[in-house]
């Protein structure tokens, strides 16, 4: 079973849809992984997105699973370490310590990087993480992991990863009675992130 932002690698040109960018044919053609999100397929198949040398560069596609080849999930990129000397690599670096005793995993640009070796971080590129939380993790102890997240050297986006969904830490911590929940049929507001979606 894959979750959302594992990287796969297998996908081909010919999973690709017709209208594609020329870049999508470009970026699996050299063979770089793509990344599972949050959407429901048909059986047999996975959602994915491709992601190009741009910020903008994003595109939506689905997988076969018997298509995949390899798989490397956000956990077994927290110990990898990177030669290059960046903001968010720091902030990882910094970080690794304090979230040492949790469940957690490299997600966004750092982790793409760390698993594939295309860099794709740039001195600005902000460092996304994601905390597997199955019990629910009070608001109080929200606000004091956010608060340690935002002595780091760049921008570090959390996302607590629920039973039913994604919540972001700093909506979590922030003062918000209803919180953004995404899940893999949308997003939803809820009160509590640990509870399944009526």
């Amino acid at each position: 079973m894959v979750n959302a932002h594992d990287l796969l690698w297998g996908m081909t040109p010919a999973h690709v849809p017709a209208d594609a960018p020329a870049w999508v044919l470009d970026v699996i053609s050299a063979g770089h992984p793509v990344v599972v999100r949050r959407a429901i397929a048909e059986p047999g198949h996975v959602a994915v997105g491709v992601r190009g040398r741009l910020r903008e560069q994003r595109f939506a596609a689905v997988m076969p699973v018997t298509a995949v080849r390899r798989r490397v999930v956000p956990e077994a990129l927290c110990g990898v370490i990177s030669p290059r000397d960046l903001p968010a690599l720091r902030a990882l670096d910094q970080l690794r310590p304090v979230l040492a005793k949790e469940n957690w995993g490299v997600t966004g640009s750092a982790g793409f990087e760390l698993a594939s070796g295309i860099e794709v971080l740039h001195a600005q590129s902000d460092l996304d993480l994601i905390l597997r939380t199955p019990q629910r993790l009070d608001r109080g102890d929200a606000e004091d992991l956010l608060a340690i997240l935002d002595t780091a050297v760049c921008v570090v986006d959390m996302q607590l990863q629920t039973l039913f969904g994604a919540v972001a830490l700093r909506e979590w911590a922030g003062p918000s009675r209803r919180v953004l929940l995404k899940t893999s049929g949308g997003a939803h507001l809820v009160l509590d992130p640990w509870q399944a979606v009526a």
